[in-house]
């Protein structure tokens, strides 16, 4: 579904918002609400304040132009049911063991240098992507 500023549910998703989850280059945020609804419970559960550093992108952003621009699909980012979350150390194992039991299906790991994030979607066969899901992959 599509949000804007006024219309994101705040009581439903108290512990994000619809700045950080808005495309950075188009404003549009277009997130999926069960999508959401599993990122709600993993911010309970792991306990901990999740940072996102990349909630939807629109095609028009320059990582997924790029991408469809090449022959590709857009990323899982496009379908509104994607997140990157600074989180490192201890805090990234117990986000990551969290997604893995609340069953985000595909989850990118990005834990060498300053830059450090977890990519989680729960992209499923239903969506036709380009990659098999459930899957884990480096960065």
């Amino acid at each position: 579904m599509q949000y804007t500023k006024e219309t994101w549910p705040t009581e439903r998703w108290p512990h994000f918002t619809f700045d950080e989850m808005k495309c950075k280059h188009s404003g549009i945020c277009d997130m999926d609400e069960a999508f959401m609804d599993k990122l709600e419970e993993l911010r309970v559960v792991s306990n901990y304040g999740l940072a996102v550093t990349s909630g939807y992108r629109d095609k028009t952003h320059p990582i997924e132009a790029k991408k469809i621009e090449g022959g590709g699909p857009g990323g899982a980012h496009t379908t509104g049911k994607a997140v990157d979350l600074a989180v490192s150390h201890k805090k990234a194992y117990i986000v990551l063991r969290e997604a893995m039991r609340l069953g985000f299906t595909g989850i990118g790991v990005a834990q060498a240098g300053d830059a450090r994030f977890l990519h989680l979607d729960t992209i499923g066969d239903q969506d036709n992507f380009h990659v098999p899901r459930p899957t884990l992959w480096s960065y």
